[in-house]
C-alpha cells in the first residue's frame, strides 16, 4: 500500500455497512478510518425519555444533537438515526432473514448465488449482533398474539429475533468473562436487559447489541480510527486520471472546526440509504464524481410500511414494558405486523399520531376526517381526550409496525425545491406510495372496536397521505451494468477504481422485513471478497466491470 496515503481505507458512515467493513478489513491488516458525523454516546448520555429533545433528537439548525432523526419527503416521511453506532443506537434491534425470494427480483438477481452464499454471511452476522429469540413477552406481545387469534391468525404468532443480551442462555453467548458474554473478553461488560422498553430512546443498561459494542467496539480494537461528529463533505480522485487508481482525497468538516483531509488508498460509503445517495449526487453536480451512473437514486424502497396503533385508555396493562418489538404475526393477505413500543414516560410520539383515518369502506378522506374528529369532540369529548393526550400514550398503546414485501419503488433525485432556492438537496418522484394498507388499518379498527379502544395512525398518514417509514433502502443498487445499477456484485462503483457503497442504500428489492441483519450480512459478503493486505501487491484494482 502506498506510503504517502494517510489511511488504507476511509469509510464515510459507522452504520451496519460501515462497522462490519472497519472491523473485517482492519482483520485483513489494513489501516482504517470512520468518519461518523453523529455523536458517539454512552449510556450516560442517552436520553430517559423522549422528551429530552436535545440528546434524543438530530436537529443540529435546533442546537439537538441527539441521535433520532425525522426527514419529510413527498412521498413519506423518513425515521433513521445518526450516531458512532449508526442507526443502531435508536432502531428497534430485531434482526430477521428475509424470504430467500427476495434475492430472485430487482437489479440484484442473478449477480451472485445469493441463495448459496449469504446464509453463511448471515449466521456471521447474527454471531457477531449476539441474535437469539426474544425470551420477554410482555402485555404489548401477549395482547397482540389475542388479537391474532381473534382474527384467525393466531397460528403466525412468533417471538422476535433481536440483538439484546438477556443472560448467559442467549444463543450466541457464553458465560461472561471480565463482564463480556460474547468475545471471551475482548468486548465491553454487558449487563442483562431490564424490559425497560426503551430500546429506540438508547439503552441505558447495556443489554441492546449496538455496533459500538461488537462490529465497531472490535474494529477499534484493532486500531480502526473513529472521527465522531465529523460529516464528509468532499470525495475527489486523486491523479491525473480522475478514476481513484492513485487514490482518494476526502475533505471533512468537524463539529466547530475547520475543514481537514485525508488521503486514502480506498472509499467506502456507508452513510445509510439517504445519506449515501445525498453525498454522491452532490460529489456528481460539483463534477468531483461525473461518472457515477445515471441510476443512482433510482429503485428506492421503503418495505410500503404504515404506523398504526391501538390506545386502550385506562388500562391495566403496561404496553411499553418488554423490548421495542418483541413479537409479530403475519395477516392473511401477507402484510406483516410487529408489536412496537416506548419506555414509559416518551410520550413526545403521541405527537406523531392522531385518530386513524378510516371507516368501514376504507379510507376516509381529509374532510370526513375532520368531519368525524368535531363530531367525537361534540359528542364523546372524554373519550377523545383520554385517546389524544400525549401523558400515559407509551403505556397504554399497542404500536403495529406493518410492512410488506410489494415493489413499490421511488426514484430520489437532486434538484432545488421551491421552499429552499438555494441549494439542491434530495427529493422523491414517482407514483405514490400508499400510505393505507387496508388488512392491517382493517386489522387495528376491528380489534380497537372490540376492545373498546382507539385506533390511531401517523399524522403523515392522515394530513399527507404519505406513510411513516424507518426503513429507506436502495438508491444505490448493485447491478450488472451501470445502466441498471451504481455497483457491481461486489459493491464497486461503476466507473470508478477503489470506491465502494455498502450499507441499506444496496437493497436492490424490498425485504419485507427490518434491514439491519441484510446489511450487515452484505456487508460481510462485500469485505469478504477483499484479500488481507499482505497477498496485495498492487493497490490499484481493475475496474468494476459486468458479472
Amino acid at each position: 500500500m502506498h506510503p504517502s496515503f494517510d489511511t488504507d481505507y476511509f469509510i464515510v458512515g459507522s452504520g451496519f455497512g460501515g462497522s462490519v467493513s472497519a472491523l473485517r478489513l482492519a482483520e485483513k491488516g489494513y489501516r482504517v478510518t470512520v468518519a461518523e458525523q453523529g455523536r458517539r454516546f454512552s449510556p450516560a448520555d442517552m436520553p430517559a425519555s423522549t422528551w429530552d429533545v436535545r440528546r434524543f433528537l438530530w436537529l443540529p439548525a435546533l442546537a439537538c444533537r441527539g441521535f433520532f432523526a425525522l426527514r419529510l419527503f413527498k412521498h413519506m416521511l423518513v425515521l433513521h438515526g445518526n450516531a458512532v453506532g449508526g442507526g443502531s443506537i435508536t432502531y428497534a434491534n430485531t434482526l430477521l432473514v428475509p424470504n430467500t425470494g427476495v434475492w430472485q427480483h430487482g437489479t440484484w438477481a442473478g449477480l451472485r448465488p445469493w441463495g448459496n452464499i449469504m446464509p453463511t454471511h448471515y449466521q456471521r452476522a447474527e454471531a457477531m449482533l449476539g441474535v437469539t429469540t426474544n425470551p420477554i413477552l410482555a402485555d404489548a406481545d401477549h395482547t397482540l398474539q389475542r388479537l391474532a387469534s381473534a382474527a384467525g391468525v393466531g397460528n403466525s404468532f412468533y417471538a422476535t429475533r433481536v440483538g439484546v443480551y438477556f443472560g448467559i442462555n442467549d444463543q450466541h453467548t457464553h458465560p461472561p468473562h471480565n463482564g463480556d458474554p460474547y468475545f471471551n473478553g475482548n468486548g465491553p461488560p454487558r449487563q442483562p436487559c431490564t424490559a425497560c422498553g426503551g430500546c429506540m430512546v438508547g439503552c441505558r443498561y447495556r443489554a441492546k447489541n449496538t455496533l459500538d459494542y461488537n462490529y465497531l467496539y472490535l474494529a477499534e480494537r484493532q486500531g480502526a480510527q473513529v472521527l465522531a461528529q465529523s460529516r464528509v463533505i468532499r470525495i475527489a480522485p486523486l491523479g491525473a486520471a480522475q478514476d481513484g487508481s492513485s487514490g482518494w482525497r476526502i475533505t471533512v468538516k468537524p463539529f466547530r472546526q475547520p475543514e481537514q483531509h485525508y488521503t486514502a488508498a480506498h472509499v467506502i460509503v456507508s452513510a445509510g440509504s439517504l445519506g449515501t445517495q445525498k453525498l454522491l449526487f452532490a460529489m456528481k453536480q460539483q463534477g468531483y464524481l461525473p461518472r457515477l451512473s445515471a441510476a443512482l437514486g433510482r429503485n428506492v424502497f421503503t418495505n410500503a410500511e404504515s404506523l398504526i396503533g391501538i390506545r386502550f385508555p385506562g388500562c391495566s396493562e403496561d404496553f411499553s414494558r418488554g423490548i421495542a418489538i418483541g413479537s409479530g404475526i403475519h395477516l392473511a393477505d401477507g402484510t406483516h405486523i410487529e408489536a412496537t413500543r416506548f419506555p414509559a414516560g416518551s410520550d413526545i410520539a403521541s405527537l406523531l399520531g392522531t385518530l386513524m383515518n378510516h371507516s368501514r369502506h376504507g379510507r376516509l378522506r381529509l374532510h370526513q376526517w375532520l368531519g368525524a374528529f368535531i363530531h367525537g369532540w361534540l359528542t364523546r369529548p372524554r373519550r377523545m381526550w383520554q385517546a389524544l393526550r400525549p401523558k400515559n400514550m407509551a403505556r397504554e398503546s399497542l404500536i403495529l409496525l406493518c410492512m410488506q414485501t410489494a415493489p413499490q419503488p421511488l426514484n430520489m433525485v437532486w434538484q432545488r425545491r421551491w421552499y429552499w432556492p438555494f441549494a439542491p438537496m434530495l427529493a422523491t418522484e414517482g407514483a405514490a406510495i400508499p400510505a393505507y394498507i387496508p388488512a392491517a388499518s382493517d386489522f387495528a379498527f376491528q380489534a380497537a372496536q372490540a376492545q373498546q379502544g382507539n385506533a390511531f395512525t401517523c399524522v403523515a398518514d392522515v394530513f399527507l397521505n404519505i406513510p411513516a417509514t424507518a426503513h429507506c433502502m436502495g438508491g444505490a443498487a448493485l447491478a450488472a451494468t451501470p445502466e441498471h445499477g451504481v455497483c457491481d456484485a461486489q459493491h464497486r462503483v461503476f466507473g470508478y477504481q477503489n470506491l465502494y457503497i455498502i450499507d441499506g442504500a444496496n437493497i436492490s428489492a424490498n425485504l419485507g422485513v427490518n434491514p439491519s441483519l441484510t446489511i450487515a450480512a452484505l456487508a460481510e459478503a462485500a469485505i469478504s471478497t477483499i484479500p488481507a493486505k499482505e497477498s496485495r501487491h498492487d493497490p490499484a484494482q481493475p475496474p468494476a466491470s459486468p458479472v
